[in-house]
């Protein structure tokens, strides 16, 4: 018997170019005027969108008057909204709640809700790192093949997905090499023992240690692009799984044989939004939204994924969203920034890594 759910979104770095999602004339008012307003008004959450899958409406998108930047300076003040919006959720009926982007940061991935008795809580994250794990190894299939070691860095490694994504990939021995990359050196190191035990892996605390690898793939929390030209080896594929995303379009013209990938996208042919949206097409999700889906479909009743999800709950993802294969729930076809990967641009990326590939080893020789 399936639920409802609702699911928590907020403005990312452009306040209001994401606003207007909710009603479009917003998209008038200029950025500091938002800043300012979001900082000091106590703006109540609103549900801004219905959702519909397979005909059926089944949710809610619920907006936490807070952005981005907010949400990382005020971190107190952030969690405080999300707590509000949860109670929104609930006030709508719904059965579950998942939390969207930074608002699962904020609450250290819902473990601060959760002693919520009256509403089930999950941050999203197994079935991202699901999501992102499938995602990576087709890249590393059909844009990595050049690579007989492939090479892959984990930006935010120490992080609820990353962590996961790591373990996944050091699990199945996916990559030939691993470069973990995260601020708190304690948590990194204790994350490269454990899985340097199955492939070789170092760590570093600075963007510049990707500029060997194959693969970046990006899982921070943060505001802002963080990811450079200067940070890759020429013909690398990036996998920016971040919202807010750690790339900027810029980058693609800056570095034309790189390849940015949108990370976390999942297919939902049937999902609509109806009265807003969080810049997808139908049809798509990000992958913490369809976990929360995934969740409600089933019946799910109570918790789910509270801080850093175990590999059990990542394969317990997979397998509901294997039940639920007629529904879509797999990773969708790759896009960056919002348009197809075409054939032909995956040909290039493979050209160029290849290419450069020979001139190192001809300059190792």
């Amino acid at each position: 018997m399936s639920s409802t759910f609702a699911f928590t979104v907020h403005p990312r770095a452009r306040l209001g170019e994401d606003l207007a999602r909710v009603w479009s004339p917003l998209g008038r008012v200029p950025d500091p005027v938002y800043d300012t307003a979001l900082r000091r008004l106590p703006l109540r959450p609103i549900s801004m969108a219905g959702i519909h899958i397979g005909g059926a409406h089944i949710g809610h998108v619920v907006l936490v008057p807070f952005g981005a930047r907010h949400l990382l300076s005020s971190p107190s003040e952030g969690r405080a909204r999300v707590h509000r919006a949860v109670d929104k959720a609930r006030a709508l009926g719904c059965d579950v709640v998942g939390l969207g982007a930074l608002t699962a940061t904020v609450t250290a991935g819902g473990v601060s809700l959760r002693g919520r008795t009256d509403i089930g809580v999950t941050n999203g994250n197994a079935f991202t790192a699901a999501i992102v794990d499938d995602q990576a190894r087709r890249l590393l299939r059909d844009a990595v093949d050049h690579a007989a070691d492939p090479h892959v860095a984990i930006v935010g490694a120490t992080g609820s997905v990353g962590a996961a994504v790591t373990r996944l990939l050091a699990r199945d021995r996916a990559a030939a090499r691993l470069t973990l990359v995260a601020r708190s050196t304690g948590r990194l190191e204790a994350l490269a023992a454990d899985v340097g035990r199955q492939v070789p892996t170092t760590t570093a605390t600075t963007m510049d240690a990707v500029a060997t690898a194959d693969l970046v793939i990006l899982l921070t929390a943060s505001a802002d692009a963080l990811l450079e030209a200067r940070h890759l080896a020429p013909g690398a594929v990036v996998l920016d799984a971040t919202q807010p995303r750690n790339t900027s379009p810029t980058l693609v013209d800056e570095r034309p044989d790189v390849l940015v990938v949108d990370g976390g996208v999942v297919d939902i042919p049937s999902l609509r939004l109806v009265g807003g949206n969080i810049g997808l097409p139908d049809g798509r999700s990000y992958a913490c939204f369809a976990e929360t889906a995934l969740l409600a479909l089933t019946g799910h009743r109570g918790h789910f994924s509270i801080g850093v999800p175990t590999l059990e709950l990542v394969d317990r993802t997979r397998g509901m969203a294997a039940d639920l294969a007629h529904l879509g729930f797999r990773a969708a076809e790759p896009t960056s920034f919002g348009r197809p990967v075409t054939p032909d641009r995956m040909a290039t990326i493979v050209r160029t890594a290849n290419t450069a590939s020979t001139l190192a080893l001809g300059m190792a020789s």
